[in-house]
């Protein structure tokens, strides 16, 4: 049985221990380096599945254990991810939003350089209902729209929106299937907001959105609640969750004068 080992770059037999150690480590500098070089420069793009280690093994003409020593450090640089059974790819750069802005999911992910779309899962027109007082402080007459739906990166699921809609400040809603712009999008668009509170939690992901996102059930992510306003009219309130290894909340503040 033949087994591989790592390239000499020289024809000559290794005059000691120490030079095979360092042959080995030149090779998995080497692996290293042109697989990081090919995430940079964007020729593996995120969600793109890396050689198997036993393709490389054989690309390299080499030991497993120099790939596998490759592949962890890319891991711990962040480049890479993987996945028990199906192997390793390329990770999604973590998006930072500011904590208190009013933030469009589709520019969240075209800043990453990556292709934005969305998708509509369900969209209802209901009255008003008790759990939905604690999130628009509406009549119980009222009648409000029910949405949720998936935005993507690339062909990945990025966040899961769950939102409800005051049909009395914003009744265009009623007839609208967001075919064009996503509900947060249109919004921005249509309605100026005054006023805006945000409650942020990490949570384990709940069975609808681990369905939605792509995730195991009670994955950690990250939730933003959002209520908007326009005036003293309630607008919407929107529940957006992430897989939480894939985004990042940051605020910038100033020490307050003394005095």
């Amino acid at each position: 049985m033949d087994t591989k080992h790592d390239r000499s770059v020289s024809s000559d037999p290794p005059a000691s221990g120490a030079d095979n150690q360092g042959q080995a480590l030149s090779l998995h500098q080497r692996i290293l380096g042109d697989v990081e070089g090919r995430i940079l420069s964007g020729e593996w793009p995120p969600g793109h599945r890396i050689p198997f280690e036993h393709e490389l093994t054989e690309q390299y003409d080499c030991s497993r254990m120099t790939v596998n020593k490759a592949l962890t450090e890319l891991v711990k640089r962040g480049l890479i991810e993987r996945r028990r059974k199906s192997g390793s790819y390329v990770t999604f750069p973590q998006v930072q939003s500011a904590v208190m802005e009013i933030h469009d999911v589709k520019l969240e992910v075209q800043s990453l350089g990556l292709d934005y779309s969305f998708r509509v899962d369900e969209r209802k027109v209901r009255k008003v209902e008790g759990r939905d007082r604690e999130r628009l402080d509406l009549p119980t007459a009222s009648k409000l729209l029910d949405v949720t739906c998936r935005h993507f990166a690339g062909t990945r699921p990025f966040c899961f929106e769950e939102r409800l809609i005051s049909l009395a400040a914003v009744p265009e809603a009623e007839e609208e299937l967001f075919e064009a712009a996503a509900p947060g999008s249109w919004l921005l668009g249509k309605v100026p907001w005054s006023t805006a509170e945000h409650r942020i939690r990490a949570v384990a992901a709940s069975k609808s959105a681990a369905q939605a996102l792509d995730i195991a059930t009670g994955t950690a992510c990250l939730v933003i609640e959002r209520r908007t306003w326009s005036g003293r009219a309630p607008v919407t309130h929107v529940r957006l969750t992430y897989p939480g290894d894939r985004h990042e909340l940051v605020a910038q503040f100033a020490p307050s004068p003394i005095g």
